[in-house]
């Protein structure tokens, strides 16, 4: 695997490749990172990684220092998939100078749940994917599905902007105990990281009384917030809402099925989770 910080190196290296298969990470790579490898390289090759943790995306109280950095760890991984080339820049390589340029998301999707709650967090995240696509120009990127919104973002944007790169989506990938796998685990004390799978279950509660016919939307996400509430966590949103577009529900969404998310993020001590399971 070649480990490449600069950007001119990367496009020598990348020359002439047409079908590259990109996987954009923070580093300390899980379980659910190396899926992600091994589901692009269904989709293209060769498959490049990138580990850059992106600072326009946290907000001026979230944890950009503290953010756990596991280099040498994350490219023994990387190696064991096979991965091709790990583009690992420093912030000098991709921000030579103050990045004036920003994309700017729509309200109606980059406001809420995650927006809302991290104000400027998906301005840090499109500009920075968009940078990285004009650094690798793939074919085809991976994201997964545990960062929902996330993920309609970016789609939405590559559409929007005509980008030659197709936007695949990969499953949550979980632990044992219906945990979704993230860098952010590894803030859990092991109380914590015991109570921690009850974030999924209660998704799985309330998508169990949709399908069984309860549509009153208020009151399951409010009986789903009491809960966790009463558990000890600190949610900031628990909220149903349809999938085309994450906005709520209308009586004739739900009269028709329209399709469905759930979605949530809570904070238990002081580690912030977030998941969500289609229903």
């Amino acid at each position: 695997m070649k480990i490449i910080s600069s950007i001119a190196e990367l496009h020598d290296q990348l020359r002439g490749q047409l079908r590259t298969a990109f996987v954009p990470t923070m580093g300390n790579l899980h379980d659910g990172h190396l899926s992600l490898m091994r589901l692009a390289r269904k989709h293209g090759d060769p498959v490049v990684a990138s580990i850059f943790v992106n600072r326009l995306q946290f907000g001026p109280n979230e944890d950009f220092e503290k953010y756990p950095r596991t280099f040498a760890a994350d490219v023994e991984k990387l190696e064991k998939e096979g991965v091709y080339v790990l583009f690992a820049p420093t912030e000098k390589d991709i921000y030579p100078e103050p990045q004036e340029f920003r994309i700017q998301p729509p309200n109606d999707l980059g406001n809420i749940l995650e927006g809302h709650f991290r104000p400027g967090f998906f301005t840090g995240v499109t500009t920075i994917v968009m940078k990285l696509f004009s650094c690798v120009q793939p074919r085809v990127a991976v994201f997964g599905k545990k960062d929902y919104q996330q993920l309609m973002m970016v789609r939405n944007m590559a559409r929007q902007f005509a980008l030659p790169t197709e936007i695949i989506a990969a499953e949550t990938y979980r632990a044992k105990d219906g945990l979704a796998l993230s860098s952010r685990n590894g803030y859990l004390s092991e109380t914590e990281r015991t109570e921690a799978p009850s974030l999924f279950r209660e998704l799985n509660r309330v998508a169990d009384a949709i399908r069984g016919g309860d549509l009153d939307v208020s009151l399951l996400e409010k009986s789903a917030i009491d809960q966790l509430t009463q558990r000890g966590w600190q949610p900031d949103y628990f909220a149903i809402r349809k999938r085309i577009d994450l906005q709520p529900p209308t009586a004739g969404d739900l009269a028709t099925q329209e399709p469905l998310v759930i979605l949530a993020a809570a904070k238990l001590g002081s580690t912030r989770l977030i998941d969500n399971l289609e229903v």
